[in-house]
């Protein structure tokens, strides 16, 4: 079963089972055939955009295989145009001529696509960008079937209305959709399989520099909970509109460490090169998301339940091997990485709010 088709079966590879009907009369093969047949459900009448896309593999080489600095052999050419429906024998003038002839990406791409005008922006274009050229080139132009400038990513190849599979269904009917997506898998697929990706270790560790500050903001944020603590103790801590002190101070708490998650994270983020395969994969839009670089780099981060800290389950603590009474980030659900173990050690001891309860 193609991909593609899975998103709207909310189907996937674990043992999902589906049910094949067969039409015994002429009038429902022809229905099925002309109503229920895969090209023509691409776009949902619900929402008047398509329903299948580009996803996984595919999505994920396609911005890769778009880039600008990504060049072809001779050898990889002839086998990439071997998998187009249709191939003239004419291949395009290559790119770069010497020392040996390099076509782009980009022009093989040119070859997969159906004769269309699309004008959108890859994820990662920069607000403050309004030239008509894009510096990371993040700014796709496609103009009668040619891919000018751009890297094709899940705004340009996904579900969203006006993308490229939107764009072919709507000027050249379901059967012009249905194969760009094919012969686009065919391609991009083959290209990725010889060319390797894969993420490792390496892709999950930032550089000394960043991980001191992450573990500097954390530690900012346990002492601004002690000294939320103290506050509560002294009976100096104000209540908030139509909350009790308890739940005032746990509020309070909750943002100081989801602020310090997002902060951490965020400075994770910025330190990744744009050759790390995860930012890659959140970026092209084929799986994860920067909250999954925040986790795996910086922090867990705070754990809620209901929207809550996690809840005492004994007798004044989370877990048996807590003190009693600790409202400490830890002894309620604030998980952190091994690489903050160095904080753990120079941190004080768990803050303790003795006889909170009372």
């Amino acid at each position: 079963m193609n991909l593609s088709v899975t998103t709207p079966y909310n189907a996937d590879f674990d043992g999902d089972e589906m049910n094949l009907h067969v039409m015994q009369t002429m009038e429902t093969r022809a229905e099925a055939q002309e109503i229920m047949s895969v090209p023509r459900c691409i776009v949902s009448p619900q929402s008047n955009k398509p329903v299948m896309g580009i996803v996984q593999d595919t999505l994920l080489g396609s911005r890769g295989f778009t880039r600008r600095d990504t060049f072809l052999e001779r050898d990889m050419v002839m086998n990439l145009v071997m998998h187009l429906d249709s191939f003239s024998g004419q291949l395009p003038v290559p790119a770069i001529l010497k020392p040996r002839p390099l076509w782009t990406g980009k022009q093989i791409t040119s070859m997969c696509l159906p004769k269309v005008n699309l004008y959108r922006l890859a994820n990662g274009h920069p607000d403050e960008e309004e030239d008509e050229l894009s510096v990371g080139d993040t700014r796709v132009v496609i103009e009668e079937g040619e891919l000018i400038c751009g890297m094709l990513d899940k705004k340009s190849l996904g579900t969203s209305g006006g993308s490229l599979i939107h764009v072919a269904w709507n000027e050249y009917g379901p059967p012009s959709a249905r194969a760009f997506i094919g012969v686009w898998q065919r391609v991009v697929n083959y290209w990725i399989v010889n060319r390797g990706y894969s993420i490792g270790i390496g892709d999950t560790i930032a550089d000394a520099k960043t991980m001191d500050d992450i573990v500097q903001t954390i530690d900012s944020s346990k002492k601004e909970v002690k000294a939320l603590v103290e506050k509560a103790q002294n009976n100096q801590l104000e209540c908030q509109p139509g909350r009790t002190m308890i739940e005032s101070f746990e509020n309070n708490v909750n943002q100081v460490l989801n602020k310090a998650r997002d902060t951490a994270g965020t400075r994770a983020q910025k330190s990744l090169k744009e050759t790390n395969n995860v930012k890659n994969m959140v970026t092209t839009g084929s799986k994860g998301s920067f909250i999954n670089i925040s986790q795996m780099i910086a922090c867990v981060g705070q754990q809620n339940v209901e929207g809550k800290r996690i809840p005492y389950g004994f007798l004044n603590r989370t877990l048996p091997h807590f003190t009693k009474d600790d409202y400490g980030p830890e002894s309620r659900g604030f998980a952190r990485t091994r690489t903050c173990a160095a904080s753990r050690r120079r941190s004080s001891s768990s803050t303790r709010w003795a006889g909170a309860r009372a």
